[in-house]
C-alpha cells in the first residue's frame, strides 16, 4: 500500500530522521566530506584574522599617527606595507581554500544526487502497475526532477554554508570573548531572540514549501496530461477549458510560492535587524568604555579604537554567517519537504515482488491455470471483501490452458479479458485463488524469468525515441540483425522499413507519431517475435485498429508464430479468432461459455449472439 504523501510519512519533528536518510547517501563519499570539513575549518580560522590585522594596524600605526605619537615614517611605512601584504596574501590563501572547498562539496552533491535519482528511478521500475494507476505521470516526474533538485540545492549550496558558517560562528565567538568578553556578551544578547524567530519561521516555511511542492506536482501532472492528450483536446475543442483548468492549478502554485516568499522575506530582515541591533549595543557600551565610564558611572578600563573597530567587524562578520544560515534554512526546508516526497516513493510497499526463494525455470511447457481467481484493481479490496462488491473485476475464474493451445477471450468491454492476460504476466496479484504456469503459482516465480517467456502485443503500441531497430530489439545488443529482419518479414513490415530513407536506422519520433496505426502494430508484433517467447504469446486486442489487408498479414504471421506456443488472444473482431483451438466467452468477470467457434455457434448462446450482432453491423456498414 502506498504511504501518504508528504504528511503522514514524516511529521515536522522528524527532521533529524530525514536528514539522517539524506546523509546515508553521503556516507560512500566520506573522503570528500572529510576534505570539505578540514577546508571549512581552515577557512573559518583564517576569516577573523583579517579583523585582527586591521586592529593591529589601527592601534599600532594609525591611532598614534592621529595623536602625533607615531613612529618615524620608515617604520610606519614598513609596518603598514607589511600589514597590507599580509592581508592580501591571506586573501589569496582564503580564495584557494574556498575554491577547493566549494569544488569538493559540489562533487559530493552531484554524486549524491545521482545516487538518489537512480534509487528513485529503480524503485519506480519495481513498483506494480497499480501504483501508476493511482499516481499521475507528472507527479512522478516531479519526484525525479524538481524534488531531487531541491535536495541538490541543499547539498551543493546549503551544505557549503552549513559547514563553513557553523565553524566560522564558533571561531568568531571564541575570538570575541578573548578580545573583550563584556562586549561579546552584550552582542550575544540578541541570539536568544534570533533563536526564537528562527523556530517561529521554521514551521511556517516548512508548511509553505510542502504546499509548493504539492502544487508543483499538480502543475506537472496537468501539463503532461494535456500534452499527451493534445489530439483529444484539439479534436473536441477543449483548448479553452484545458487552459482554464491549468490556470487554476497554476494560480494555486503561484499562491503557494507567494506564501513561502512572504515568510522568507520576513525572516531575512529579522536576522539583519538583529545583527544591526548587536552592532548598536556594541557601539554604545564601547563608547562608554573608551570614555572610561562603565554602565554604573564608575571608572572603567578604556579600550582602544582599534579594538572597537575590530569588534564591530567581528560582530558584523558573526551575523553574516548567521544570515548565510538563513539561506541554508530556506534550502533546508525545501529539501525537507522534497525529501518527504522522495522517501515516500522509496518507502512505498512493492505489493508485487519476488519472494526470497523465488524459482527460476529454464524450460516451460506452457500450461496456464486459473484456480478460483477473484481479482480487483482497487488495492483496498481484500480476500475478505464480499462477493457482491462491484469492485471485483474477475469473479471465481477457473480456466485450464494446455501447452501449445491457442485460446481466445471474447466478451463485452469490462468483461475482464485484459485482466486475465495481466495476471498471467503477474503485473498484478490476485486477491483470492491462484494463477499457475506449469503448475507453479506465478507468485513463486521470479518476475523477470516469467516475463522473459511471455511475448505481449498491446493495442496501444508504445514506441521509444530512437531508431526502428532499437525499438525492435529494445537496445539488446545480443539480438542479431538477421533475427530482426526475419521477424519483420514474418509480419510483413520488412519491405515498408526498407522503403524508408535510412531503413532500420530510421529515427522514430516520440510515440511513433510519423507511423500509421497499422505500421506501429506490425512493429509491435515483430518486437514480440524477436524476443522469441518460449511458452506464451499474449495478444491484447492487437488487430483492433488495423485495416483488412494488414489484418490478413498479421493472421498469416500468427499462424506460423502460434505453432507450438501457448497463445492467449483477445480480439473484438470475432473473425480473427475463429481458427483458435478454444474460445472462452466472458461476461461480467465470469466465464459463461467455452468451446470451438463452431461448437459455440451451434450452442446458440452468448457467443452466437455476439457473432450475429457483429456480422449484422458489418453488413449494415457495407
Amino acid at each position: 500500500m502506498t504511504r501518504p504523501d508528504a504528511t503522514d510519512a514524516f511529521q515536522k519533528g522528524f527532521d533529524t530522521q530525514l536528514t539522517r536518510r539524506i546523509l546515508h547517501y553521503v556516507r560512500p563519499y566520506l573522503p570528500l566530506v572529510i576534505g570539505g570539513v578540514l577546508l571549512a575549518l581552515l577557512i573559518s580560522l583564517a576569516a577573523p584574522v583579517f579583523a585582527l590585522i586591521q586592529r593591529h594596524a589601527i592601534d599600532t600605526y594609525l591611532s598614534p599617527l592621529a595623536l602625533g605619537t607615531a613612529p618615524d615614517r620608515d617604520v610606519l611605512r614598513r609596518g603598514l606595507t607589511g600589514a597590507a601584504l599580509l592581508y592580501m596574501g591571506l586573501k589569496v590563501v582564503e580564495f584557494a581554500l574556498q575554491y577547493a572547498f566549494t569544488l569538493a562539496i559540489g562533487y559530493l552533491g552531484q554524486n549524491v544526487l545521482r545516487d538518489i535519482r537512480a534509487d528513485v528511478f529503480g524503485k519506480l521500475q519495481r513498483l506494480p502497475l497499480a501504483y501508476f494507476d493511482q499516481n499521475p505521470v507528472g507527479r512522478l516526474i516531479t519526484r525525479v526532477t524538481s524534488d531531487v533538485d531541491a535536495i541538490n540545492q541543499f547539498i551543493t549550496g546549503g551544505l557549503v554554508s552549513l559547514i563553513q558558517s557553523s565553524f566560522i560562528i564558533v571561531v568568531y565567538v571564541v575570538i570575541m570573548l578573548s578580545v573583550n568578553w563584556q562586549l561579546a556578551l552584550i552582542s550575544f544578547t540578541v541570539l536568544p531572540v534570533l533563536f526564537l524567530a528562527t523556530n517561529y519561521f521554521r514551521a511556517r516555511l516548512r508548511d509553505a514549501f510542502r504546499e509548493t511542492r504539492t502544487q508543483q506536482a499538480t502543475v506537472n501532472s496537468k501539463l503532461n496530461e494535456n500534452i499527451t492528450g493534445m489530439l483529444t483536446v484539439q479534436l473536441f475543442g477543449r483548448e479553452r477549458r484545458s487552459a482554464l483548468d491549468f490556470n487554476l492549478s497554476n494560480r494555486a502554485l503561484l499562491s503557494a510560492n507567494e506564501n513561502s516568499v512572504k515568510w522568507f522575506s520576513l525572516f531575512m530582515p529579522v536576522v539583519a535587524v538583529l545583527g544591526q541591533v548587536a552592532v548598536a549595543l556594541i557601539l554604545y557600551f564601547a563608547a562608554r568604555q573608551i570614555l572610561g565610564v562603565d554602565a554604573s558611572g564608575a571608572l572603567a578600563g578604556a579600550i582602544t579604537v582599534g579594538t572597537l573597530f575590530a569588534f564591530v567587524q567581528l560582530s558584523q562578520q558573526l551575523f553574516q554567517p548567521i544570515q548565510d544560515l538563513a539561506d541554508v534554512f530556506n534550502n533546508l526546508q525545501a529539501a525537507m519537504a522534497s525529501s518527504e516526497r522522495i522517501f515516500g516513493v522509496l518507502d512505498t510497499d512493492e505489493s508485487v515482488k519476488d519472494r526470497p526463494d523465488a524459482r527460476t525455470l529454464t524450460n516451460f511447457e506452457g500450461s496456464v491455470e486459473f484456480r478460483k481467481v477473484w481479482f480487483a484493481y482497487d488495492q483496498t479490496v481484500t480476500a475478505d471483501t464480499p462477493d457482491t462488491d462491484d469492485r471485483w473485476i474477475l469473479r471465481g475464474i477457473d480456466l485450464d490452458i494446455r501447452p501449445g493451445e491457442s485460446v481466445a477471450l471474447v466478451g463485452a468491454t469490462g468483461a475482464g479479458k485484459t485482466s486475465v492476460t495481466a495476471l498471467v504476466s503477474r503485473f498484478y496479484d490476485v486477491q483470492r485463488g491462484s494463477v499457475n504456469v506449469d503448475g507453479i503459482d506465478v507468485k513463486d516465480l521470479a518476475q523477470h524469468d516469467l516475463r522473459r517467456h511471455v511475448g505481449v502485443v498491446l493495442q496501444d503500441v508504445f514506441l521509444f525515441a530512437g531508431t526502428i531497430e532499437s525499438n525492435l530489439t529494445l537496445n539488446n545488443p545480443d539480438i542479431p540483425h538477421e533475427r530482426v529482419i526475419e521477424a519483420c518479414r514474418y509480419v510483413g513490415v520488412h519491405d515498408y522499413i526498407l522503403s524508408l530513407d535510412r531503413g532500420y536506422q530510421t529515427e522514430v519520433r516520440e510515440r511513433g507519431a510519423t507511423l500509421s496505426t497499422g505500421q506501429k502494430q506490425l512493429l509491435a508484433f515483430a518486437r514480440a517475435l524477436i524476443q522469441n517467447p518460449d511458452i506464451l504469446l499474449v495478444l491484447d486486442e492487437a488487430t483492433a485498429n488495423v485495416d483488412t489487408e494488414t489484418e490478413l498479414r498479421i493472421q498469416q504471421a500468427l499462424t506460423r508464430v502460434m505453432q507450438g506456443r501457448t497463445s492467449i488472444i483477445i480480439a473484438h473482431r470475432l473473425s480473427t479468432i475463429e481458427h483458435c483451438d478454444r474460445i472462452v466467452v466472458m461476461r461480467r468477470g465470469r466465464i459463461v461459455e467455452q468451446g470451438s467457434h463452431h461448437q459455440l455457434l451451434e450452442k446458440g448462446g452468448y457467443y452466437a449472439r455476439l457473432h450475429r450482432l457483429q456480422y449484422a453491423q458489418a453488413d449494415a456498414a457495407d
